[in-house]
């Protein structure tokens, strides 16, 4: 509360009639703080609340929420490199044991933000005897802990559907697109609510227990880069798109002038040397000067010795330094 006159009593500030407006300011606390979050068993909720309080009345309270995101950058090198997996499953009927039915898949990064499109890679191979539909779908996966107990539950966020595969067919997904639908970002550093994402890619089996495999997700806050993180892995790098590789180089640059265009004929003749220069000069090599060189250049070095080569000299004549 606060006051217009300077006689208040202390710890109470009396506001006069009228209409009156104060800025309230409060900076939230520098440790982490958990993702604002709506859930089915838990909440994760912030408020503001004022009271006002009237002599000989019930105090006036208000309340007002306002949402807190922890930031989640997903240009780093962990969420950043690609998932993959491999499964294989044998149908049995019996007896009867028919062929195996395989499933790869693998999604370029592990981090995303809502609103982005995951690419999917994957391969299905169907050699059993029956009709198979592969499929992905992301879920989110709430975890509640209270009292050493935990809770949790499992939502759909978003799937699509391939085609239908019958015995011996093989389908390939190249980038096949599954776009995250706007969600909470992922808590991981909460001590009593846990929210984290999977993509599941899956072979619907009739008749049997489907082949799935389960690829984490982080979803995040902060997007991609355009060309991607500095501290990413080569993988990842590798992985980009690399689309700009098809932009149109410039225009040829026009092909230099030739050497007669700048070069006159009168100009090359004056640069001419001399027929009887030349002439003197492979005299030259020819003559004793360039034995003499040539057999300097190649005498061997001489051989080391620890004999003085000038034993007669006296010691007076030695040169030396000069006194101080």
């Amino acid at each position: 509360m606060f006051s217009d006159d300077d006689n208040s009593e202390e710890g109470f500030n009396t506001i006069h009639s009228g209409r009156h407006e104060y800025a309230f300011s409060f900076e939230l606390p520098q440790t982490p703080l958990a993702t604002s979050f709506e859930g089915r068993h838990g909440s994760v909720r912030y408020w503001v609340k004022a009271e006002l309080h009237r002599p000989w009345l019930l105090p006036v309270k208000l309340k007002k929420e306002f949402t807190v995101f922890e930031h989640i950058d997903i240009n780093t090198p962990s969420l950043l490199s690609p998932q993959a997996g491999t499964k294989e499953k044998t149908l049995c009927c019996w007896f009867c044991t028919s062929g195996p039915i395989s499933l790869s898949a693998k999604i370029e990064r592990k981090g995303y933000t809502p609103g982005e499109s995951i690419q999917i890679f994957a391969e299905i191979e169907n050699c059993s005897s029956r009709m198979v539909v592969p499929k992905a779908a992301i879920y989110q996966t709430q975890a509640f802990y209270a009292k050493g107990k935990m809770k949790e539950v499992k939502q759909l966020v978003a799937n699509l559907r391939g085609e239908s595969l019958s015995s011996g067919k093989t389908e390939t997904w190249n980038g096949k697109l599954l776009k995250i639908p706007p969600v909470s970002p992922s808590i991981l550093d909460c001590s009593i609510i846990r929210v984290e994402y999977s993509l599941m890619v899956y072979v619907d089996i009739p008749g049997a227990m489907d082949l799935f495999l389960n690829l984490p997700l982080v979803i995040g806050t902060i997007p991609l880069h355009p060309f991607g993180s500095r501290t990413s892995s080569v993988s990842s790098q590798c992985s980009m798109n690399m689309n700009w590789l098809g932009l149109s180089l410039p225009e040829r640059p026009e092909a230099p002038p030739s050497y007669a265009e700048v070069v006159t004929e009168e100009q090359r003749r004056n640069n001419l040397v001399p027929v009887s220069a030349c002439d003197d000069f492979e005299r030259a090599l020819q003559g004793p000067l360039f034995a003499i060189i040539q057999e300097f250049r190649f005498l061997p070095p001489p051989l080391y010795s620890e004999v003085d080569p000038n034993p007669d000299q006296s010691t007076e004549d030695r040169p030396s330094c000069p006194s101080r």
